[in-house]
This record gives structure tokens, sequence and C-alpha cells, in this order.
């Protein structure tokens, strides 16, 4: 039996300003080190073989500080930006409360809260699961189905659409889950790639 553990990253700059980040590169601010840094401590009783990352540094730097806090020695990290968030497209980098303001809240809710309605030239959360899964899919669990510790810090879209993969839940059931910041969700990895059972850091330890 494998193990699956999804983090997303700790709180950002811009999680803190009220704003819309998709794709632009913030940092995490210094709660977002603390949040990483208590979810690191929870994950100590598990080694991992292998991490998974986005292609944005937020993410990065949550795994580092991850990998540092639970006393891994050096596994192997692999990034890409299949895992990267939900892209906001024009509403990257606004301000949520002047952007409700400017299209009206009812719209800005369609666009954060629909499946499938992208906001202005950007990404609905169909989209990021249509980028998302095939890498989690191909690389991902494969790896944790083959008996594996794996390890991986995104971001709250992306996660949810492994969340959807692994736990069955339609896209109505996926929109009313929501992902916090350094919250360790851990699955346990049938050989056949089904999540058989939703565990803690603590419970799921290996020898």
């Amino acid at each position: 039996m494998g193990l699956l553990v999804l983090v997303r990253h700790g709180q950002s700059r811009w999680n803190l300003e009220n704003r819309f980040t998709g794709w632009v590169d913030v940092p995490i601010t210094l709660q977002g080190e603390q949040e990483a840094r208590r979810a690191g401590r929870e994950l100590r009783p598990i080694r991992f073989d292998l991490a998974f990352t986005s292609g944005l540094r937020r993410a990065q730097q949550t795994l580092d500080i991850l990998l540092e806090e639970s006393g891994q020695g050096p596994i192997p990290v692999r990034r890409d930006e299949a895992l990267n968030e939900r892209h906001y497209g024009d509403l990257q980098g606004l301000d949520k409360d002047e952007t409700a303001r400017k299209y009206g809240a009812e719209q800005v809710h369609v666009w954060r809260r629909s499946y499938d309605v992208r906001p202005p030239n950007g990404e609905s959360l169909k989209d990021t699961a249509e980028r998302t899964l095939p890498y989690f899919r191909q690389e991902i669990l494969p790896s944790a189905a083959a008996g594996r510790s794996v390890l991986v810090a995104a971001h709250g879209n992306s996660l949810r659409a492994a969340v959807m993969e692994l736990e069955g839940l339609t896209p109505e059931q996926i929109m009313r889950v929501n992902i916090e910041t350094c919250r360790p969700l851990c699955y346990e990895i049938a050989p056949d790639g089904r999540a058989v059972k939703t565990t803690t850091a603590r419970s799921a330890s290996k020898p």
C-alpha cells in the first residue's frame, strides 16, 4: 500500500492582500512559512520517497519548508506547470472586492465557484482539471500505487482536481470542497491506484 499526501501552499503575499493570484509568481508570507513549518512537524512520522510541486515559487517554498521541518533527507523532487494554480486571466492581480464592484458580485461568484465558466482570458476549474489530471494519472498516482510515500505541494484548484479524482466527486461536489493552506490530506493508495482510505499523518507513518 502506498501513501499520497497533498498540501496546499502556505499563505502567499497576494492571499494576504486579497488579490487573485493564479499564475503570478508571488512568494509566501511569514505566516505562510509558519503554516508550512506546522505542517512539516505533522508530517515527521512519514518517510517520503518522492515529492512533486508546481512551477510556482509559493508551492516550491512550501515544499522546501515541509521537507526541512519534517526531517527528510534528500529526496527526488519533480516540478511541473501541470500542477500550477488555476489561471485567473484578466482577474490576476486584481483586488477581489474591487473586482466584485467592477463586474458585480454575482458575476465574480460565478467565475470563482462554477465548474466550467471561465473568467476573461482565464481557466475554469474544468480547464484546470484537464491540465492537471493527465500529469497526476501518469506521474504521481503510479508512484504511490507502486508502494511509495509521495508528497505533493501545490495549489487549491490543482489539488481540488486531484481530490475530485481520488474521491470520485462530481463537479457539484468538488465546488463545495475547500482546500485549506498547509493542512495535509493523506490517502492510502492501492496497487490499482484507488484511494482506499483517507488517514492522518501520524496513522499513515511507515516503518
